[in-house]
């Protein structure tokens, strides 16, 4: 990747189109500057008030400086000078001075001395500042691919450990030691294609609707269920923080996979819906529901023995959400947070 020069990074930079030109043009727009001054100042001569010998001389010499750079500059101011000192400073077409003549003309010396000292240390500053905008531009590049290689090892990781679970499982004869080992790889291959979608190191966020929707078809197909419905209903828009992404997908997928797992037992086909909805000004409501044999009675997520329920009601903690569960032509699990 060809690394880009400080001037071009610079916005700044940008507003002076000639200050990195060649010499030849640069001082080519000083002479110009001072013609286009003089014609002025010739014209207007007849109806100028004596006392005014640089009016248009000093804009012009300003303007070169802060353009073409204070060679230019000072090219322009000499020619200035010189011009304004031998036509319009009395007596005129002569270099001849009274002392008040004299007076004026080491006046708009000094002043445009002391003008271009302030341009030239502006321009300075503005150069530094172009060499920093254009460093941090490649140190923000930097860091995006550095954080997107990271996500990527992370999720290669995560999966060689989800493989070499299922490889563990099929060597275990107990029933119990080999669900468990597959619920566990499934998270972990959850988690690592979650990763993978993580790459915004902006930190700008994923669209939530669309995020659950594609979470419920992958559970559900892992499932073995071929039409799930997975509408998720409510407001688009809705920005999920990555640092919420993975815990919320994983409280989620413990949800499905319990509807699945216990709502749908016994049954060949099952409804999953979900839906969102605001609650206040920043507070979402996300509902998750099926349509299955409910919950059992006298049930309390709070006190539930399993290990998903205890991920979830540990997960919930962690993002500062409230969990509901009860049971409604179903069971409906209501998580109440703030994205």
């Amino acid at each position: 990747m060809a690394e880009p020069s400080a001037h071009d990074g610079s916005s700044l930079s940008a507003l002076l189109p000639f200050r990195h030109r060649s010499a030849v043009l640069r001082h080519g727009f000083a002479v110009l500057a001072f013609a286009i001054a003089f014609l002025v100042r010739w014209q207007l001569d007849p109806v100028l008030p004596p006392g005014f010998p640089f009016l248009t001389f000093f804009p012009a010499i300003i303007l070169t400086s802060f353009i073409a750079g204070v060679g230019p500059g000072i090219l322009a101011a000499v020619l200035g000078t010189v011009a304004s000192w031998y036509v319009f400073v009395p007596p005129a077409f002569s270099f001849a001075l009274t002392p008040e003549s004299a007076l004026a003309l080491a006046f708009f010396v000094i002043s445009i001395a002391i003008t271009m000292a302030i341009i030239q240390v502006m321009q300075g500053a503005l150069s530094r500042l172009g060499d920093e905008q254009a460093r941090s531009a490649r140190l923000a590049e930097q860091r995006e691919l550095l954080f997107t290689e990271l996500q990527h090892r992370i999720s290669n990781n995560l999966q060689v450990v989800s493989a070499l679970m299922n490889l563990q499982r099929s060597g275990l004869s107990d029933a119990q030691a080999r669900q468990a080992l597959s619920e566990a790889s499934q998270r972990l291959a959850l988690i690592a294609k979650l990763n993978r979608k993580l790459h915004d190191p902006a930190n700008a966020g994923l669209d939530l609707k669309a995020f659950l929707r594609e979470l419920c078809q992958d559970v559900s197909e892992a499932a073995g269920i071929t039409d799930p419905g997975c509408n998720v209903k409510g407001p688009d828009g809705v920005a999920l923080p990555a640092d919420k992404a993975v815990p919320l997908a994983l409280i989620v997928t413990e949800l499905l996979n319990n509807s699945i797992e216990h709502g749908f037992a016994g049954r060949e086909t099952g409804d999953l819906r979900m839906a969102l909805e605001r609650a206040g000004d920043e507070a979402i409501v996300l509902t998750v529901q099926d349509n299955g044999h409910g919950l059992p009675a006298g049930f309390d997520p709070r006190l539930g023995k399993s290990l998903g329920l205890r991920i979830v009601q540990s997960l919930a903690q962690q993002i500062g959400a409230r969990l509901e569960m009860f049971s409604d032509e179903g069971t409906t699990c209501r998580l109440t947070f703030v994205p």
